[in-house]
């Protein structure tokens, strides 16, 4: 198990809470974090990194007052390579909700992120786990923390891994063309992935849920 205690407002380790029942849940959508909300920095480590995509953060505002959480799920393996520590995903995530903030008022409910790796890992972060996407474990692990109704979220990713953990944990997804999207040969519907739209950007993605979140699919 990770050692490491995750930074404020996220988690990191394979933990997977359970959250009580009684409470109503409501339905949220995950973001993959690079390629979706930020431009795609391999192994990005640094703040100066930092691009978000045009238009990303006034969508992430549309969903806050729509009153519907907004998650970010993201593999970190550059934790499990000893490109950077651990610490800082939370440095990066800190810098990521300010420039959100700032730039439209926009707020991330809550950060989940997998820093291992079942072949590349150094140490303890060298092992599979549930909550490495393609696994769905930390879209569950978000859901029993924040109490929300999987079957009414949507997964909205760049890679084929993002829609398979959606997939895998009940939700509806969308792929989207920015970072690796561009090269995923997909198209909606597709109902192995859950896939309920091929959009350009996260822009168009919160546009198409907010338009149709009163259905199913």
């Amino acid at each position: 198990m990770n050692t490491h205690p995750p930074p404020a407002g996220t988690s990191g380790s394979d933990d997977l809470p359970r959250k009580g029942g009684g409470e109503e849940q409501k339905p949220a959508v995950f973001l993959d974090r690079d390629g979706v909300i930020i431009d795609e920095v391999n192994y990005l480590a640094r703040v100066e990194q930092v691009r978000v995509i045009p238009g990303a953060a006034a969508a992430i505002r549309r969903l806050n007052a729509a009153g519907i959480p907004v998650v970010v799920v993201t593999n970190q393996a550059g934790v499990a390579r000893g490109y950077f520590p651990e610490s800082q995903v939370a440095v990066v995530h800190d810098h990521l909700s300010k420039v959100l903030a700032d730039e439209a008022g926009a707020r991330i409910d809550h950060y989940d992120y997998s820093p291992f790796h079942p072949t590349e890992g150094v140490g303890e972060y060298k092992r599979d786990t549930d909550c490495r996407k393609p696994n769905p474990g930390m879209l569950l692990r978000s859901a029993a923390k924040l109490g929300l109704d999987l079957g009414g979220s949507w997964m909205v990713g760049d890679k084929l891994s993002d829609l398979q953990a959606g997939a895998a944990a009940g939700c509806r997804t969308i792929l989207v063309r920015t970072g690796y999207g561009a090269g995923i040969d997909r198209t909606a519907p597709d109902e192995t992935l859950k896939l309920a739209a091929v959009l350009p950007t996260v822009v168009d993605a919160v546009g198409w849920i907010l338009d149709n979140r009163q259905g199913r699919g």
